[in-house]
C-alpha cells in the first residue's frame, strides 16, 4: 500500500497509508478529538469526516464556527426535520431543504398548511431522532436507479429533480430509515446536532414559481449549544420588536394600501420628514464633494433600454411598455441611460473628466407579489444613484474616493462595521476579458489602498463589469447590503460615448455606477430597525414635544415651543386637557427624544424640565441649553460641516 503526505494548517505534514480515513488522519495529526468537529475540508474543499484521502492533502478541520461548518451542520439539521415530518406525515412529499443564514428550511408537498401544533409534534420527533444518536451515512446510486427509488415511494419532487441532473452517479444520505437525495456533506451522526428548534411555516411556490404549485415550507434553526440557541431566539424575539412594518405602523411613518397596490408606498408626514433629512445630508454632501445633481424623467422610450441592454439582461424585471402615439414607451426601471444622455449632450474633452452626475431618482421594477417585503422589496423605489465617467487613468482614484465616500455617508447614519465583496466576471456577460480584468484590477487597487479588507465573490460581478459589494451591520448583528460600486464598459460602448483626448483623438470613457444607501424606502427600512424606531435626535422627525402641566400653562408652552421652532428645532405640542404623567407616556411611546414639561415654576423662572425618552430626567434647562443638547447630538456634518475628498 502506498503512503500520502497528510497536514493540518499550520503542522508539517505526516506519513499515512493511502485509504486513511480524514477523520484518523486529524486524530494523529492532534485535531481529531474535539467533539466540536463534524466535517473536513481536504485541500480546500468540504467533505464528510468518514471522508478516505488517497493523496497528499491538507486537511482542515470543520466546525460551527466557520461559515462552512454551520452550512454543514444546518443542513444535516435540515434532514433531521424532513425525517420527523415523514415520520408524523408519510403523505408529505419532500422537495429541497437547505441551509440559510441563521438557520435552514425545507419545502414539502403537504394537503394543508402545517399548523403550530404540526410543528411542536414535528420538533418532539426530531428530539427522539437527535437523542437516539443515529449514524449519518453517505450512499452511492446510479441516476436511474435513485429516480427508481424515489418514484416507488411517491417522492414525485425528487423524481422532477434528480431528471434535470446531468450526473449519471447519485449521493444519497441515510440516517435510520430515512434516506434523502444529497451531495453532502453531513456530521457523521444526528446526535452531533445539540439545539434544535423549529420557528414557523409558510407557503412557497415550488422553484419559486407562482405558476407552480404551493408548497409548505417549515423554517428552523440550530445550535451546538442551548445557550447560544436560547441567544438567538431571544435575537429573534427583538427583531419581531423592531420590525419596521410594525413600528412603521405604530409611529405613523408610511403605509403600503391595498388600494394603491402592493410594493408601492405611501410616506407619512413623520416618516417625510426623515426623509427630508436624510436626501438633504446626501445633497448636501454631494454638492461639497464635486457632483452635479440631475433630474430625469419616470418614462422614456423602449428603444432607450434596447440600446442599454436592459430589454435582453433584465426584461423579467421590467414593467410592460406602453403604447404612445406611433412608440413604446417604458417605465424607467434603471437611472443610468438619462445620465448618459446628459453627458452625450455636449462634446467632452479630457480635461472635464471625471464627471459626477448624482440623483435621487424613482425607478420602478416588476417583483412578485410573494417576494414583496414591506419597505425591503418593493415595485417603485428612489435610488441615491450617481455615475461617474472617467479616464481609465482615473479609474481606481475615483473608486477609492467612492468608498471613502461610503463609509462616511453610512458612518453618519450610525453604521460602521463593514464587510466588502469584490465580485467578478460571471459567466453571462458582455466585454473583453482584458478589460475585465483591467477594471478587476483597478477595484481590487482601490480596496487595497483605502486599507479594506475583501473578499472575493466569483462569478457575482454584474453583466456589464465588476463590482464592489459594501456590508453594513446593525444592532443586531445582521448584515445588509446597501452601497455598490460598479464598472461599466458595456453601456459608454453601446451608447457610443465618447471624450477627446490629450492625443486629439476620441476615446471611450469608463463609467461607474454606484449608490451608497441603496434605495431610500429599504435603507429607511433598516435605519427603522437598527434604532428600533427611536431615531437619533439629528433624524427624529420631532425632537421636542411640549406638555404643559395644565392648560393655565399653554400660552407658555406656546411660548417655549415657538422660541424652539425659530430655532430651526421640530416641535410638537401637546395641549390635550390630559394629565401630565399620560402625555408623558405617549410621547415615550411616540420614541420622541426630548419631553419639555413646564408649569408655574417653569413659567416663573423662563426655564423648562426636560426629560429624555428613556426616562431619564435632566432637570431644568434654558432654551440655549436645550438647543446645545441637540446640537452636541447632531454630527458635526450634518450642523455645519461636510466630508471632502483629499
Amino acid at each position: 500500500m502506498g503512503m500520502i503526505q497528510l497536514s493540518i494548517p499550520g503542522k508539517k505534514p505526516q506519513a499515512f497509508p493511502m485509504g486513511t480515513s480524514a477523520k484518523d488522519a486529524l486524530a494523529q495529526l492532534g485535531d481529531g478529538n474535539s467533539a466540536e468537529v463534524f466535517a473536513v475540508k481536504i485541500n480546500g474543499v468540504a467533505h464528510d469526516l468518514t471522508s478516505i484521502v488517497n493523496e497528499d492533502a491538507t486537511i482542515e478541520p470543520l466546525t460551527f464556527d466557520s461559515p462552512e461548518g454551520k452550512e454543514i451542520y444546518r443542513h444535516s439539521s435540515t434532514h433531521i426535520m424532513a425525517q420527523a415530518v415523514k415520520e408524523c406525515f408519510p403523505t408529505a412529499q419532500m422537495t429541497i431543504g437547505p441551509a440559510i443564514e441563521e438557520g435552514f428550511f425545507y419545502d414539502f408537498a403537504f394537503e394543508r398548511p402545517f399548523t403550530p401544533e404540526d410543528l411542536e409534534k414535528i420538533e418532539q420527533r426530531a428530539t427522539t431522532i437527535i437523542d437516539s444518536n443515529l449514524t449519518v451515512t453517505r450512499m452511492a446510486m446510479s441516476k436511474q436507479e435513485a429516480i427508481d427509488f424515489y418514484r416507488i415511494r411517491g417522492e414525485h419532487y425528487k423524481v422532477e429533480i434528480l431528471e434535470g441532473i446531468p450526473d449519471e452517479q447519485i449521493s444519497l444520505y441515510k440516517q435510520g430509515e430515512f434516506i434523502d437525495l444529497c451531495r453532502g456533506p453531513h456530521v457523521n451522526s444526528t446526535g452531533q446536532i445539540k439545539a434544535f428548534k423549529l420557528l414557523s411555516s409558510a407557503g412557497a411556490y415550488w422553484r419559486g414559481d407562482e405558476r407552480n404549485p404551493m408548497l409548505q415550507r417549515i423554517y428552523g434553526t440550530s445550535f451546538p449549544s442551548k445557550e447560544a440557541l436560547q441567544k438567538h431566539l431571544d435575537n429573534l424575539e427583538e427583531i419581531k420588536k423592531r420590525d419596521h412594518r410594525k413600528l412603521g405602523k405604530e409611529l405613523d411613518l408610511f403605509s403600503i394600501q391595498d388600494e394603491t397596490g402592493p410594493g408601492l408606498i405611501l410616506w407619512h408626514p413623520k416618516g417625510s420628514q426623515i426623509r427630508l433629512l436624510i436626501e438633504n445630508f446626501w445633497r448636501d454632501q454631494h454638492l461639497a464633494n464635486g457632483y452635479e445633481l440631475v433630474y430625469s424623467p419616470h418614462v422614456a422610450r423602449l428603444d432607450l433600454w434596447k440600446t442599454s441592454g436592459h430589454v435582453d439582461f433584465y426584461r423579467e424585471n421590467m414593467y410592460a411598455p406602453m403604447p404612445v402615439e406611433s412608440s413604446e414607451y417604458q417605465l424607467k426601471p434603471m437611472n443610468c441611460p438619462f445620465h448618459i444622455m446628459v453627458y452625450k449632450s455636449n462634446l467632452r474633452s479630457y480635461r472635464d473628466l471625471p464627471i459626477r452626475y448624482g440623483e435621487l431618482g424613482t425607478v420602478y421594477r416588476y417583483e412578485r407579489s410573494g417576494v414583496l417585503h414591506g419597505l425591503m422589496r418593493v415595485r417603485g423605489f428612489t435610488q441615491d444613484d450617481a455615475h461617474i465617467f472617467c479616464r481609465p487613468d482615473q479609474l481606481a482614484e475615483e473608486v477609492r474616493q467612492v468608498l471613502k465616500f461610503t463609509t462616511f455617508i453610512l458612518g453618519t447614519f450610525g453604521f460602521t462595521e463593514f464587510k466588502m465583496y469584490l465580485s467578478t466576471r460571471p459567466e453571462k456577460a458582455v466585454g473583453s476579458l482584458e478589460q475585465w480584468d483591467q477594471a478587476t484590477q483597478a477595484l481590487a487597487s482601490a480596496l487595497k489602498e483605502g486599507g479594506y479588507a475583501y473578499q472575493e465573490d466569483p462569478g457575482e460581478g454584474v453583466f456589464y463589469g465588476p463590482k464592489i459589494d459594501v456590508k453594513i451591520q446593525d444592532a443586531l448583528g445582521r448584515s445588509w447590503q446597501c452601497s455598490t460600486v460598479q464598472v461599466d464598459f458595456n453601456n459608454p460602448e453601446r451608447f457610443g460615448m465618447t471624450y477627446i483626448g490629450e492625443d486629439g483623438k476620441t476615446h471611450q470613457p469608463i463609467m461607474i455606477h454606484r449608490a451608497l444607501l441603496g434605495s431610500i424606502e429599504r435603507f429607511f427600512g433598516i435605519l427603522i430597525e437598527h434604532y428600533g424606531g427611536a431615531f437619533p435626535i439629528w433624524l427624529a422627525p420631532v425632537q421636542v414635544v411640549v406638555l404643559p402641566i395644565s392648560q393655565k400653562h399653554e400660552d407658555y408652552a406656546k411660548k417655549v415651543g415657538g422660541n424652539l421652532r425659530r430655532q430651526g428645532c421640530r416641535v410638537s405640542l401637546d395641549l390635550r386637557n390630559e394629565k401630565v404623567g399620560l402625555k408623558i407616556r405617549e410621547s415615550e411611546k411616540a420614541k420622541v427624544p426630548l419631553m419639555v414639561v413646564v408649569g408655574d415654576r417653569e413659567a416663573e423662572s423662563e426655564t423648562v424640565s426636560v426629560r429624555q425618552r428613556n426616562g431619564k430626567n435632566l432637570g431644568t434647562m434654558s432654551m440655549n441649553e436645550i438647543l446645545q443638547l441637540i446640537r452636541d447630538e447632531t454630527p458635526e456634518a450634518v450642523q455645519n460641516g461636510s466630508f471632502l475628498f483629499e
